[in-house]
């Protein structure tokens, strides 16, 4: 193809492709998502090298990573496929027919206590159109945003070169929290210590996530360099179910738990976290415009996190 016309042999599945490739990468897991072959992901993408004239991916033992070449053209190709999306649930909805599906991307952590009041809201205004949640760790959903997967994201800043092509809009503060159920020993004492808890079998967020960076600064603070017996976990009910059936403690964004420590159902230890805050946020791409389900949705995670923050006030 001559360099700087479009080509009508550029089709959606050549874009999708080059969308899932890039955000899984890997040929077959991208296969996986698209529920077609590897075989089919890699003729497809051969296509597209072709039609471009440039090489889109360096595959490898460790997957498949864009070239620089892809990096220019994926935003790009991200935007086309995420207004073709828009367009067709925006006539779907003039037409009356389905009322369409808006995807976006939250936080496990954030998940419980921010998206049952936003979607209450937003079905309000809006009672044909279906939200799809997905949740997985910041990196997977700045990455699923990037690649027009999602609408709209709710999580943690990341570093410049990650957020290329985002906003960030922060909505909310969160510490930790060290939390317990109503009959651990720990809850039922006047006082509690550091020592206290590292006798006990701690869940902490995995290594490497921002929330375990928090946790580990918090430890070290109390002169613990090293817990001496833990287990790593994202997945907030699995944490939540081991935390009310045994005596353990669990290290957890205190956001995650609000609702728990409220009822009664988990007890927060009585610690200071400051210095353990962490922003979270909306993220948005900058190349899209909202559709009028998709501001909806915004304008209700604002709404929702201003009304917390008064009540916290």
């Amino acid at each position: 193809m001559e360099r700087g016309k479009l080509d009508g042999r550029i089709k959606l599945r050549h874009l999708q492709c080059l969308l899932a490739v890039a955000q899984h990468g890997s040929l077959q897991r991208a296969a996986e998502a698209l529920s077609i072959t590897q075989p089919a992901v890699s003729k497809t993408i051969a296509e597209l090298e072709e039609l471009l004239g440039v090489r889109l991916f360096e595959r490898g033992r460790n997957g498949a990573r864009p070239t620089a070449q892809a990096d220019l053209f994926l935003r790009h190709a991200g935007a086309s496929v995420s207004a073709l999306r828009q367009g067709i649930d925006l006539l779907a909805r003039t037409t009356g027919a389905a009322g369409g599906v808006i995807e976006i991307a939250v936080l496990p952590t954030l998940a419980a206590a921010l998206v049952p009041p936003v979607l209450t809201a937003f079905r309000e205004t809006w009672p044909g159109v279906v939200v799809q949640v997905h949740t997985g760790p910041n990196p997977v959903l700045v990455a699923q945003l990037k690649s027009s997967q999602v609408a709209l994201a709710v999580g943690r800043l990341s570093d410049p070169e990650a957020m290329t092509g985002l906003t960030f809009e922060h909505l909310c503060t969160t510490p930790l929290a060290i939390v317990v159920r109503p009959a651990h020993p720990l809850a039922r004492r006047a006082s509690v210590s550091i020592a206290d808890v590292i006798a006990c079998h701690v869940i902490v967020p995995p290594r490497g996530t921002i929330i375990r960076h928090a946790a580990d600064g918090f430890l070290l603070s109390h002169s613990v360099g090293a817990l001496p017996d833990y287990s790593e976990m994202l997945s907030m009910s699995l944490a939540r179910t081991m935390t009310l059936r045994d005596d353990l403690v669990w290290i957890v964004p205190e956001i995650a738990v609000q609702h728990d420590v409220a009822s009664g159902a988990l007890v927060a230890l009585p610690f200071v976290m400051r210095g353990t805050e962490e922003s979270v946020g909306l993220m948005l791409r900058n190349d899209a415009v909202p559709t009028p389900p998709e501001l909806t949705l915004i304008n209700a995670f604002r709404e929702v996190t201003r009304t917390r923050r008064n009540d916290e006030s």
